[in-house]
C-alpha cells in the first residue's frame, strides 16, 4: 500500500461575467449558467469528450427541480456523460469546499481529476405558496374523486396565495447578513471611511485587471455578456460617501450599497488534477492546493456571524507550520468591506486570538499591498456558490505568474468559514524537499 499523499494541481479555471441580479441574466437559471461555465472550461482545456472523475458543486438559491444541479449541468456540456456530478451546498463556501473535497481524493489516489464549481442567481429565486395552500394542492393530487378535490379547498382564503420569497435572514437570529455585518462593524469600530476606501480600491484594482488583459482567459462570454456589470471604473470616494446606510438607518449605520456586495448572478469552475493526469494531457500546472480548513463559530450567542474564517485560518496555519505573514497573496472574500476589516483587526487583537483562537499571541497584521490585488467581490459581485471557484482560479493564475504562496479566506452564512492555502510550483517543491 502506498501511503504517500500526492500533490494536487490547480490547472486553472473560468467564470462567466457576474451580473447584478434582475439585470442581464434575468432569464438565465443556475443550470444555464453552470452549463455555460463548464463548456467554457472544456473549451479552454480541450476536454471535449473527456471523463472527469468528479464534478462537484452547487448553488445556494435553488429550485426543487435542481435536486442534482451538478449532474444535470455535466449532462448539458461537452464533457463525457460518464462524468459524475455531485451537488453540495455550504453557502458562500460551496465551491471552495468542493475543491477541498476533490483535493482529498486526488491526494490519496482515489481519483485523478475533478472540477469544483458553483452557480447562483437571485433573479430566478424559487417563489412558493404558503404551507396551508401547498397542503391543499397535495390533497387535490391524492384525491380519488371530484368531491374529494373540492373538499380540499374548504375554508380557502385568497391570502393563502400570497407568495413566499426566499428569506435572506439567518433562521437562528432573524437578522440579515448585512445586519450582522453592521453589528461586527460596530463591535470592531470599523469606520465608514475605511469601508468605503476598501470598496474603492477593489473596483480600481478589478478595473485595472480588465484593462491590462489579465481577465481575458478567466472570464468567458455568456448570453451576450462579456464583462461584469457591477464593476465601476469611474468610481469615486466622493460619490460613495453620499450613499445612505443600507442596514442600520440610524446615525450608527456604516454599511452601504457600495461597501457591501450586491445580489449577483453568475457561475465559476476550476479544474484540479494529479500531476500525472495533467502531464498526460499536456496541461501546465498553475499552482498547487495544499491545505484547506472549515470552521464554525457560535454566532447565535453573539460571536460575529462572518468571523468564523479567522478560526479556520488559525487552525490551518498551525497544521501547515506557517505564520500569517508567510504569504505573497491574500484573497479574503469581500462579502462586506466591514467583514474584511474586522477579520484583519481580529488577527491583530491579542484578546480575540487568545479567547477564540486559543493563541498566546496574536496572528498579527498582513501587508495590505498583497490583499485582493486584482480586486474582489465588492467589485466583481458575489454569486454565493460561485465565489470560491472564482477565487481559486484567480489565485492560481497569480501564482503561475509570480510564484510564492497564497491564502484564501471565505466567510459564509450560518457562522462558518472556509480557508485554503495554495502554492506556486517553486514554493511547493521547496516545502516538499523540506
Amino acid at each position: 500500500m502506498n501511503n504517500t499523499l500526492r500533490r494536487v494541481a490547480v490547472i486553472g479555471g473560468v467564470r462567466i461575467p457576474f451580473c447584478r441580479s434582475n439585470t442581464l441574466y434575468a432569464d438565465q437559471s443556475n443550470l444555464d449558467m453552470l452549463t455555460g461555465t463548464l463548456n467554457g472550461l472544456v473549451d479552454k482545456y480541450d476536454l471535449k469528450g473527456v471523463q472527469i472523475d468528479e464534478a462537484v458543486g452547487g448553488a445556494v438559491v435553488t429550485h426543487s427541480k435542481d435536486w442534482n444541479l451538478a449532474r444535470e449541468a455535466v449532462l448539458g456540456t461537452k464533457l463525457a456523460r460518464t462524468t459524475p456530478g455531485i451537488t453540495i451546498q455550504q453557502a458562500c463556501g460551496t465551491s471552495l469546499q468542493a475543491a477541498a473535497m476533490i483535493m482529498g481524493k486526488i491526494a490519496t489516489g482515489e481519483m485523478e481529476s475533478g472540477i469544483a464549481m458553483g452557480s447562483d442567481t437571485t433573479s430566478d429565486a424559487p417563489i412558493v405558496f404558503k404551507q396551508k395552500f401547498a397542503h391543499r394542492l397535495v390533497e387535490v393530487q391524492n384525491a380519488k374523486s371530484i368531491g374529494e378535490r373540492l373538499a380540499a379547498f374548504k375554508g380557502f382564503s385568497p391570502g393563502e396565495l400570497a407568495p413566499q420569497p426566499p428569506n435572506v435572514s439567518e433562521p437562528r437570529t432573524g437578522l440579515s447578513m448585512g445586519q450582522h455585518a453592521e453589528l461586527m462593524a460596530q463591535e470592531w469600530k470599523i469606520s465608514r471611511a475605511d469601508q468605503d476606501q476598501l470598496a474603492y480600491e477593489s473596483h480600481k484594482k478589478a478595473a485595472e485587471a480588465y484593462r491590462s488583459g489579465y481577465m481575458d482567459d478567466i472570464v468567458v462570454p455568456f448570453a451576450g455578456v462579456f464583462r461584469d456589470n457591477n464593476l465601476r471604473e469611474d468610481i469615486s470616494l466622493e460619490k460613495i460617501a453620499q450613499l445612505k446606510p443600507a442596514f442600520d438607518k440610524s446615525e450608527r449605520g456604516t454599511l452601504t450599497a457600495a461597501n457591501s456586495t450586491p445580489l449577483t448572478d453568475g457561475a465559476a469552475a476550476v479544474l484540479l488534477a494529479s500531476e500525472e493526469w495533467a502531464a498526460k494531457r499536456a496541461l501546465p500546472v498553475q499552482a498547487y492546493l495544499t491545505y484547506t480548513q472549515t470552521s464554525a463559530n457560535n454566532f447565535v450567542e453573539g460571536e460575529g456571524l462572518l468571523m468564523a474564517p479567522t478560526i479556520a485560518v488559525s487552525r490551518m496555519l498551525e497544521r501547515a507550520s506557517l505564520k500569517l505573514q508567510d504569504f505573497d497573496f491574500y484573497e479574503i472574500h469581500e462579502a462586506f468591506a466591514a467583514q474584511v476589516l474586522a477579520t484583519l483587526k481580529a488577527f491583530e487583537d491579542p484578546a480575540y486570538c487568545k479567547t477564540h483562537l486559543g493563541r498566546e499571541a496574536p496572528l498579527g497584521s498582513i501587508d495590505r499591498a498583497k490583499l485582493n490585488v486584482k480586486g474582489s467581490s465588492l467589485a466583481f459581485g458575489h454569486p454565493f456558490a460561485a465565489t470560491g471557484a472564482r477565487i481559486v482560479a484567480n489565485l492560481a493564475k497569480l501564482l503561475s505568474e509570480h510564484g510564492g504562496r497564497g491564502l484564501i479566506s471565505v466567510c459564509t452564512a450560518g457562522g462558518m468559514g472556509v480557508a485554503a492555502i495554495m502554492e506556486g510550483r517553486k514554493a511547493a517543491e521547496m516545502r516538499m524537499a523540506a
